[in-house]
């Protein structure tokens, strides 16, 4: 089933380039995920220790950072299984 999934993606541009999308939204996903659970753990920690300055700009960028690449991620990735089961329940 997978090499014959791998087939019709060498057969169609548009499935190869939505391939290519799905692995970069996943990619930016987990990494944006990582960076959020940074985050949380520096904003344990400064909440434990006492907020400083660079503890509470290391929380602040990473929120920052992790919704600039969650957001896009997700959605992308939405669009992404929204069209492949399209596909499949047109049978293409």
């Amino acid at each position: 089933m997978a090499e014959h999934h791998h087939q019709r993606e060498a057969d169609d541009p548009v499935r190869a380039r939505r391939a290519v999308i799905a692995r970069w939204t996943l990619l930016a996903n987990r990494l944006g995920y990582l960076i959020l659970a940074l985050g949380v753990a520096v904003f344990v920690i400064a909440f434990a220790v006492g907020f400083s300055g660079p503890l509470a700009t290391t929380v602040i960028v990473c929120l920052v950072v992790s919704s600039v690449l969650l957001a896009p991620s997700i959605v992308l990735g939405y669009a992404v299984r929204a069209a492949e089961r399209d596909d499949v329940e047109q049978g293409r």
